[in-house]
Protein backbone atom coordinates (compact mmCIF):
# COMPACT_ATOMS: atom_id res chain seq x y z
CA UNK A 1 0.00 0.00 0.00
CA UNK A 2 3.22 2.72 0.51
CA UNK A 3 4.02 1.56 -2.82
CA UNK A 4 0.61 2.35 -4.35
CA UNK A 5 0.06 6.17 -2.31
CA UNK A 6 3.72 7.02 -2.98
CA UNK A 7 3.27 6.71 -7.07
CA UNK A 8 -0.13 8.25 -6.67
CA UNK A 9 1.60 11.41 -4.90
CA UNK A 10 4.11 11.43 -7.53
CA UNK A 11 1.63 11.43 -10.42
CA UNK A 12 -1.02 13.79 -8.51
CA UNK A 13 -3.45 10.79 -8.44
CA UNK A 14 -6.68 11.48 -5.99
CA UNK A 15 -8.81 8.70 -6.03
CA UNK A 16 -9.37 6.21 -9.50
CA UNK A 17 -6.46 6.58 -12.01
CA UNK A 18 -7.49 8.23 -15.71
CA UNK A 19 -4.81 6.84 -18.17
CA UNK A 20 -5.14 9.63 -20.27
CA UNK A 21 -4.80 12.36 -17.96
CA UNK A 22 -1.78 9.64 -16.28
CA UNK A 23 0.04 9.66 -19.64
CA UNK A 24 -0.09 13.50 -19.77
CA UNK A 25 1.34 13.78 -16.06
CA UNK A 26 4.07 10.81 -17.22
CA UNK A 27 5.29 12.39 -20.28
CA UNK A 28 5.61 16.11 -18.64
CA UNK A 29 7.70 14.62 -15.22
CA UNK A 30 9.51 12.44 -18.01
CA UNK A 31 10.12 15.90 -19.79
CA UNK A 32 11.56 17.50 -16.11
CA UNK A 33 13.65 14.68 -14.48
CA UNK A 34 15.56 13.08 -18.14
CA UNK A 35 19.05 12.51 -17.37
CA UNK A 36 19.76 14.24 -20.64
CA UNK A 37 19.08 17.08 -19.39
CA UNK A 38 22.24 17.10 -16.90
CA UNK A 39 25.86 17.09 -17.90
CA UNK A 40 28.28 14.56 -16.24
CA UNK A 41 29.62 16.17 -13.86
CA UNK A 42 26.29 17.38 -12.18
CA UNK A 43 26.14 16.29 -8.32
CA UNK A 44 22.14 16.34 -9.00
CA UNK A 45 22.91 12.95 -12.02
CA UNK A 46 22.52 10.28 -9.38
CA UNK A 47 19.61 11.91 -8.10
CA UNK A 48 18.10 12.52 -11.37
CA UNK A 49 18.79 9.48 -12.77
CA UNK A 50 17.16 7.62 -9.57
CA UNK A 51 13.70 9.70 -9.36
CA UNK A 52 14.00 9.14 -13.50
CA UNK A 53 13.63 5.39 -12.75
CA UNK A 54 11.00 5.70 -10.43
CA UNK A 55 8.92 7.62 -12.84
CA UNK A 56 9.12 5.30 -15.26
CA UNK A 57 8.64 2.29 -12.53
CA UNK A 58 5.77 4.14 -10.76
CA UNK A 59 4.05 4.71 -14.39
CA UNK A 60 3.82 0.75 -15.59
CA UNK A 61 2.50 0.36 -11.76
CA UNK A 62 -0.11 2.67 -12.26
CA UNK A 63 -1.20 1.65 -15.46
CA UNK A 64 -1.49 -1.78 -14.19
CA UNK A 65 -4.04 -1.20 -11.06
CA UNK A 66 -6.23 1.15 -13.28
CA UNK A 67 -9.41 0.42 -13.91
CA UNK A 68 -9.24 0.56 -17.30
CA UNK A 69 -6.52 -2.19 -17.31
CA UNK A 70 -8.31 -4.14 -14.78
CA UNK A 71 -11.42 -3.86 -17.18
CA UNK A 72 -9.86 -5.08 -20.37
CA UNK A 73 -7.92 -7.97 -18.65
CA UNK A 74 -11.45 -9.28 -16.48
CA UNK A 75 -12.50 -11.99 -19.06
CA UNK A 76 -8.71 -13.28 -18.66
CA UNK A 77 -8.71 -12.39 -14.85
CA UNK A 78 -12.10 -14.75 -13.87
CA UNK A 79 -10.92 -17.36 -16.28
CA UNK A 80 -7.75 -17.95 -14.59
CA UNK A 81 -9.32 -17.13 -10.95
CA UNK A 82 -12.19 -19.40 -11.89
CA UNK A 83 -10.56 -22.42 -13.48
CA UNK A 84 -6.59 -23.08 -12.18
CA UNK A 85 -5.78 -24.00 -9.15
CA UNK A 86 -2.96 -22.34 -6.78
CA UNK A 87 0.50 -23.49 -7.01
CA UNK A 88 2.33 -21.51 -4.53
CA UNK A 89 1.59 -18.07 -2.30
CA UNK A 90 4.12 -15.53 -0.26
CA UNK A 91 2.39 -13.35 2.10
CA UNK A 92 5.06 -10.08 2.81
CA UNK A 93 3.37 -7.32 5.20
CA UNK A 94 0.11 -6.20 3.39
CA UNK A 95 1.30 -7.93 -0.29
CA UNK A 96 0.25 -11.54 -1.09
CA UNK A 97 1.45 -13.08 -4.34
CA UNK A 98 -0.84 -15.94 -5.53
CA UNK A 99 1.06 -17.93 -8.44
CA UNK A 100 -1.74 -20.19 -9.97
CA UNK A 101 -1.39 -23.21 -11.78
CA UNK A 102 -0.08 -22.01 -15.26
CA UNK A 103 2.75 -20.05 -13.72
CA UNK A 104 0.70 -16.44 -13.81
CA UNK A 105 1.00 -14.71 -10.76
CA UNK A 106 -0.90 -11.94 -9.21
CA UNK A 107 -0.36 -9.68 -6.36
CA UNK A 108 -2.85 -8.27 -4.03
CA UNK A 109 -2.60 -5.54 -2.18
CA UNK A 110 -3.43 -4.77 1.84
CA UNK A 111 -3.90 -8.27 2.60
CA UNK A 112 -3.92 -8.50 6.60
CA UNK A 113 -2.04 -11.28 8.20
CA UNK A 114 -5.41 -12.57 9.86
CA UNK A 115 -7.10 -13.01 6.61
CA UNK A 116 -3.82 -14.64 5.27
CA UNK A 117 -3.92 -17.50 8.29
CA UNK A 118 -6.70 -18.02 7.51
CA UNK A 119 -6.29 -18.42 3.51
CA UNK A 120 -3.24 -20.66 4.97
CA UNK A 121 -4.52 -23.05 7.17
CA UNK A 122 -8.11 -23.27 5.22
CA UNK A 123 -8.01 -26.95 3.50
CA UNK A 124 -9.90 -25.41 0.33
CA UNK A 125 -7.59 -22.39 -0.15
CA UNK A 126 -9.30 -21.64 -3.96
CA UNK A 127 -12.40 -21.73 -2.35
CA UNK A 128 -10.94 -19.04 0.52
CA UNK A 129 -9.42 -17.12 -2.02
CA UNK A 130 -12.42 -16.81 -4.62
CA UNK A 131 -14.72 -15.39 -1.96
CA UNK A 132 -12.07 -13.57 0.69
CA UNK A 133 -9.39 -12.70 -1.93
CA UNK A 134 -9.74 -12.31 -5.18
CA UNK A 135 -12.24 -9.59 -5.77
CA UNK A 136 -11.90 -8.12 -1.97
CA UNK A 137 -8.80 -6.81 -2.89
CA UNK A 138 -6.58 -4.47 -4.83
CA UNK A 139 -4.85 -6.45 -7.23
CA UNK A 140 -2.26 -6.10 -10.26
CA UNK A 141 -0.80 -9.40 -12.56
CA UNK A 142 2.67 -9.55 -11.72
CA UNK A 143 5.80 -9.81 -13.95
CA UNK A 144 6.81 -13.37 -14.09
CA UNK A 145 10.91 -14.02 -13.45
CA UNK A 146 11.15 -14.38 -17.22
CA UNK A 147 9.82 -11.15 -18.15
CA UNK A 148 12.04 -9.48 -15.31
CA UNK A 149 14.70 -11.05 -17.23
CA UNK A 150 13.83 -9.43 -20.50
CA UNK A 151 13.65 -6.07 -19.56
CA UNK A 152 16.60 -5.78 -17.98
Amino acid sequence: MKRINEYKKLFQVEQDIDLKVLKTTYRNLVKEWHPDKFQAGDERLDQVEEMSRKIIDGYHFLISIAPETKEANMTEYLSLTNELGIADYVHKGLLLEITFSDGTRYEYFGVPKNVFLKFNSSDKQVRFAKRSIYHSYLYRKAKSASEVEETV
